[in-house]
């Protein structure tokens, strides 16, 4: 039996397709969390992957936010599934129960712990020396401690006990239990990759939670005397199994900064666990490790075997989302598609609901794919006559004749000799026509008029300060009057310019208007060209620009990495 666990930020990060990369991780049960996807925006690419069974906890509160989901082979179908540590998401047969003591919680806080979808809980049965046993997978994204905003501190903390409360339940009521996931706290100092810049780094509140659901493994007298009492240093329950396996390997880190590429040389946190009740790690597990060569996020997976084979459900439990309305095929109907529905009910459909909206166009497809052709007519008035709906790009046809200007014609004065080229033709017999109020003349070169029904018909070829300009087929409303045009015998002759006259104008003037970042100065130490920054972190300095060494983040007795030049961006430059 193989497990992995990874934080993929984002469920989007398998650009080849989910099932290759589920594949590629060669695993029984694949742990993933930070999925970043709501129940609206899971699709049935990702839900239903074939040769798996898929289990997804959602963030009720904000879109892209938080997630975990479990992906078992079919070979490893649990028997059991449930979402949340509280117990109050559950409202379905094949839950996992064995709840502990929520004494210390009210109902508000436990709905709180659960509405991030930060737990996902999956019940196995395996073969232990030669009995049937079970074991219980907690797949947990715990929350992460912003140092702006203090509430968020004791959430991590109510979160870290709602968890422990929850593992040493299932462990007590008989079932082996595994706890794997981001928990988003370095346990010791080897586990970091500079901990000399933690202030009081073994005060921490996570590290001594952590402290105290893991069991150290020490002997009694190597036990360091500055350390709190036995039972909370050697009382916990659970193994890291990396470190059971790799006590002393440094630089073993799952976690990276990708603002500042720290991953190119490796400092980094581990914060990414698989943890097992002590009986399971001594007895079953043969092999953990981290897997830092796969990419894809700013997490590792971490990988761990056990010599135990896993004996599958012949059913997947009711929260496996292949049971989703939305891809059990039940909130549809196929006679929706195929038997006929009466043309007026259509039509009284139409009117009621919004004009424009999606939802009428799949209707009208739906129901009557032959007939679009007929109502088409129809479906392009609703859509040019009605408001948009919200969050929807609609085409629009500007019937004005008003040619419409360049960016740069806001900031130009206008020029009232200036006429676009492609219409200057007409425009000109446009002036010409009111300028002489539609009076006969007698003296021009070549004119030509036919009148038809009260429309005057002219082909009239002018020349304007000798500039021929050609007036091809103009029409002009005049019922009652047969006119001809009368040259005009001063009319400013249009300015044209160069175009790369023009070309050069704009340049110059944009780069009046638009100034681009400073050149970038040298690190002292590299003499390498800096990066710019933006301060985003609230403050008086928010918003401000400044210039670090452009190499990734490291250890600072390392010469590959970025130096400590830094410089702000002058405002006069």
């Amino acid at each position: 039996m193989k497990i992995v666990t990874w934080n993929i930020n984002g469920i989007r990060t398998f650009r080849g397709g989910i099932k290759q990369a589920l594949d590629s991780l060669d695993a029984d049960i694949i742990c993933v969390q930070e999925t970043k996807v709501t129940r609206d925006l899971l699709d049935e690419r990702t839900a239903i992957v074939d040769g798996y069974n898929s289990y997804f906890s959602y963030s009720r509160g904000r879109s892209g936010y938080s997630g975990v989901a479990t992906y078992c082979k079919d070979s490893a179908t649990p028997f059991a599934a449930e979402e949340g540590l509280s117990g109050l998401l559950t409202n379905h047969e094949g839950a996992v129960g064995c709840y502990g003591d929520h004494a210390e919680f009210s109902n508000e806080e436990l709905q709180l712990l659960d509405n991030e979808g930060r737990a996902i809980i999956t019940q196995h049965r395996i073969m232990c020396q030669d009995k049937v046993q079970t074991v219980t997978v907690i797949n947990v994204y715990c929350p992460r401690a912003d140092p702006e905003k203090p509430e968020r501190k004791q959430f991590k903390l109510h979160f870290y006990k709602l968890l422990q409360g929850r593992a040493e339940a299932i462990l007590k009521d008989g079932s082996h239990v595994i706890v794997l996931g981001d928990v988003n706290t370095s346990h010791r100092q080897i586990d970091h990759c500079d901990p000399s810049d933690n202030d009081d780094f073994g005060e921490n509140p996570g590290r001594k939670w952590l402290n105290s659901f893991l069991h150290s493994g020490k002997p009694e007298e190597d036990r360091d005397e500055e350390e709190p009492d036995g039972e909370s240093v050697h009382g916990g329950k659970f193994v890291d199994t990396f470190r059971y396996f790799h006590p002393t390997r440094t630089n073993a880190f799952t976690c990276w900064s990708t603002l500042t590429g720290a991953r190119q040389t490796n400092y980094g946190t581990r914060i990414d666990y698989i943890f097992a009740d002590c009986q399971l790690a001594e007895e079953q597990f043969v092999a953990a490790d981290i897997m830092p060569e796969v990419e894809g996020s700013d997490h590792c997976p971490v990988w761990g075997q056990l010599s135990c084979p896993l004996l599958p459900s012949s059913k997947p439990p009711p929260l496996c989302t292949r049971y989703l309305p939305e891809f059990a095929g039940k909130q549809q109907k196929l006679s929706r598609f195929l038997v006929k529905v009466d043309q007026k009910s259509l039509q009284s459909e139409q009117r009621d609901a919004l004009p424009g909206s999606q939802e009428e166009e799949e209707r009208r497809e739906n129901v009557n794919p032959c007939g679009a052709g007929n109502i088409s007519g129809k479906k392009r008035v609703l859509t040019s006559d009605s408001v948009a709906p919200k969050g929807k790009k609609t085409k629009t046809v500007k019937t004005s004749s008003k040619p419409q200007g360049s960016l740069l014609s806001f900031f130009k004065p206008k020029l009232t000799n200036v006429v676009p080229p492609t219409e200057a033709p007409v425009r000109q017999c446009e002036k010409t026509l009111h300028l002489d109020e539609m009076t006969p003349t007698q003296n021009s070169p070549k004119a030509s008029t036919t009148t038809e029904n009260g429309r005057v018909l002219e082909d009239t070829e002018s020349v304007f300060d000798g500039c021929p300009q050609t007036c091809a087929s103009s029409t002009v409303e005049k019922p009652d009057k047969h006119t001809v045009t009368k040259l005009p015998q001063s009319i400013p002759q249009p300015t044209v310019r160069h175009p790369n006259a023009n070309k050069g104008a704009s340049l110059v003037f944009w780069k009046s208007v638009l100034h681009g970042p400073p050149p970038p100065p040298s690190c002292k130490v590299h003499g390498e060209p800096c990066v710019l920054r933006t301060v985003k972190k609230e403050g008086p300095n928010m918003g401000k620009q400044f210039f670090v060494c452009a190499r990734p983040q490291g250890h600072a007795s390392n010469p590959e990495a970025r130096c400590n030049f830094f410089a702000w961006v002058d405002k006069g430059k």
